[in-house]
């Protein structure tokens, strides 16, 4: 007997048999019955072709039919089929067969079998790929929609508070002036309203900062500048609290320090401050912040090494994200230059989007975060070493205008 003959002869009984102990329910038994037509069909197909590959179309049907349930528990369904399929070949064909023709059939069958397993886990992996890249596409596009929520509420936020703060700001300013000079209770009670409006400002002014970095709208006034300069006038702002907390600050002067760069002061000076400003919110007082740094190959490398309580390693990249807190907000001080002072979480975003913005990185290094002992912190900013615009107009403009050319000088000779 041939082997397509055995098959034929067996296949009713695998069939039926198959049908009893791979279906539940009389409703499953019967759409499970058509499958199972559709598949000892094709299977009789290999068999008499010697090809395993008339099993395909029906294995990649069955392995992108699973659920969700069984694509993220990672179930095999179709894998494990296959498996009880083959023993229960084996099983019909001992029973049904002389023991040379289940050995002929089985020769045939079990390699278009473990082809097949072979096939349909491949295939059962490219559905499970595909499941979970569309449920992170998904994933990506509710989180864009959530930033971009984030983004829009905080640039409506900020320009809706500039109307109210500004009023209170100019109502507060009559007051002062309509008000006796011997009323002090008032003037003191106007002082703390001034204090407060003042840092709202602040916050409201951080607020749109973000919103441009986000969007892309920050605008840059790029001109000349040296660094100390910049150190110089930061240590100067905060000079009245480092004396308050007996905090010492140091601007050690380093190869690079005195270089003249083509970039916006204004706004390194608002990056060098938000990080020093930091530096004093997380050192107790008594402690040490230094500004040093050195000349690297294209760019200037500014160091900023404090004293205080450290940053633990899983919070070095979220304290860049806006409104990052480092510890519980609810245990910050008040004061925002007091050790551990509040704030919103803007301050070394804004950083990194100015620094960027320029070309250069900035990021911090830390042996953790302990109250105790004060590892403390260094962030390392790279500013490139512009010393004209990128823009070869300008830079030939301004060339001219610090450097007039001899064929000017000579035109105004004659």
């Amino acid at each position: 007997m041939s082997v397509q003959e055995s098959f034929a002869k067996i296949r009713p009984a695998m069939q039926k048999r198959a049908a009893n102990t791979l279906a539940r329910g009389a409703n499953v038994r019967e759409d499970f019955q058509e499958q199972l037509i559709r598949f000892f069909d094709l299977v009789e197909q290999a068999v008499t072709s010697g090809d395993a590959a008339w099993l395909d179309p029906l294995l990649y049907e069955w392995a992108n039919t699973r659920t969700e349930t069984d694509i993220e528990g990672g179930e095999r369904n179709v894998t494990a089929l296959l498996k009880q399929l083959i023993s229960l070949s084996i099983d019909t064909a001992r029973e049904n067969l002389e023991a040379n023709e289940a050995l002929d059939l089985l020769s045939a069958l079990v390699p278009i079998y473990l082809q097949s397993i072979e096939r349909v886990t491949a295939f059962e992996n490219e559905s499970r790929a595909a499941y979970f890249s569309n449920k992170l596409e998904t994933l990506q596009k509710k989180i864009e929609r959530v930033d971009k929520s984030k983004s829009n509420f905080v640039s409506v936020a900020a320009h809706e508070f500039k109307t109210p703060l500004t009023l209170v700001e100019g109502y507060t300013a009559m007051l002062s002036d309509v008000m006796p000079s011997d009323s002090e209770q008032m003037h003191m009670l106007l002082q703390g309203v001034h204090n407060g409006v003042r840092r709202l400002r602040e916050l409201v002014d951080d607020m749109i900062d973000v919103s441009l970095l986000d969007n892309n709208l920050m605008a840059f006034n790029f001109q000349p500048m040296w660094p100390n300069r910049i150190f110089n006038l930061v240590k100067a702002e905060f000079q009245p609290t480092l004396e308050r907390r007996n905090l010492t600050l140091e601007v050690r002067a380093f190869a690079g320090a005195d270089e003249l760069l083509f970039s916006d002061p204004e706004r390194i000076y608002q990056a060098i401050r938000n990080v020093v400003s930091n530096a004093v919110k997380f050192t107790p007082d008594g402690g040490r912040i230094t500004i040093d740094g050195r000349m690297m190959s294209g760019f200037i490398e500014v160091t900023i090494t404090d004293t205080g309580i450290g940053i633990s390693s899983e919070n070095q990249d979220s304290i860049f994200e806006k409104f990052g807190q480092l510890g519980n907000i609810l245990l910050h001080s008040s004061g925002k230059t007091k050790f551990k002072g509040g704030g919103p979480g803007l301050g070394l975003p804004i950083t990194k989007g100015i620094i960027e913005a320029h070309g250069g990185s900035i990021w911090v290094e830390s042996e953790g975060c302990d109250e105790a002992t004060c590892p403390g912190s260094t962030f390392h900013i790279l500013l490139p070493l512009r010393s004209q615009p990128s823009d070869p107009n300008l830079a030939r403009l301004l060339s001219e205008s610090v450097f007039p050319s001899e064929s000017a000088d000579e035109a105004q000779t004659e």
